[in-house]
């Protein structure tokens, strides 16, 4: 870290010092201060024909750092010849925590899945708690892998369960919506349906997937 020069220093000191007898004044309107080459924006208040800047804001968009002594304020700025953070490596394939969730929440779909087809073909009505109870626990291991999503294959997988859960959420919608208008449902209602289909194939992808330990995208999920 070295300090800034003496002309940059005189410089943001016209533009960040406020003066007393401003203070006291309502900002006309403000608009976006950007600093060449780093991140992010800073307003800029237009005070009687004057702009203003907030050191702190300043300090954060160059990433610098403040020091107060007495009455002095001082910011300091990396020097121009300072290396920049080593860009942190990307993590490719999936972690063993995001696996095992992915794995169960899959497992909890299947047997949502298969429990309203056997009370389809049976004529035994689900109880709609059951459903609700694995729709809950569905979305906790949903959670789960989530929160254990470290590599990027891990983030890249994840839209895909989320979008397993919300493919099986419609087949169960479906079947509450159907049992609610009538007493009987043909047994065949959910029999190679493009929905069911779509649920499947998307389950068998995602295990086939996490065996290769390589993110490939599975359009059935979609």
């Amino acid at each position: 870290m070295r300090m800034i020069p003496a002309l940059l220093a005189a410089m943001l000191s016209t533009l960040l010092m406020l003066p007393v007898e401003a203070a006291a004044q309502t900002p006309q309107k403000s608009t976006l201060f950007a600093v060449a080459g780093h991140p992010g924006t800073a307003q800029i208040l237009q005070i009687n024909g004057k702009s203003y800047v907030e050191i702190e804001a300043l300090a954060r968009l160059t990433q610098g750092s403040l020091s107060f002594n007495a009455n002095q304020t001082t910011l300091t700025l990396l020097s121009a010849d300072a290396e920049a953070p080593a860009a942190t490596p990307k993590k490719a394939g999936f972690s063993t925590a995001f696996v095992q969730a992915g794995i169960e929440d899959m497992s909890f779909i299947r047997e949502w899945r298969i429990a309203i087809v056997n009370a389809v073909q049976k004529n035994t009505p689900l109880p709609e708690e059951w459903i609700s109870a694995h729709h809950r626990l569905a979305i906790k291991n949903l959670a789960l892998a989530s929160a254990s999503a470290s590599t990027d294959d891990d983030r890249s997988a994840y839209p895909l369960l989320s979008a397993e859960l919300d493919n099986m959420q419609k087949l169960s919608e479906t079947y509450l919506d159907l049992r609610n208008q009538s007493a009987f449902i043909s047994p065949d209602t959910f029999n190679n349906t493009p929905l069911e289909e779509q649920i499947l194939n998307c389950a068998k992808g995602f295990v086939s997937m996490t065996e290769s330990h390589e993110f490939q995208d599975q359009p059935a999920c979609h």
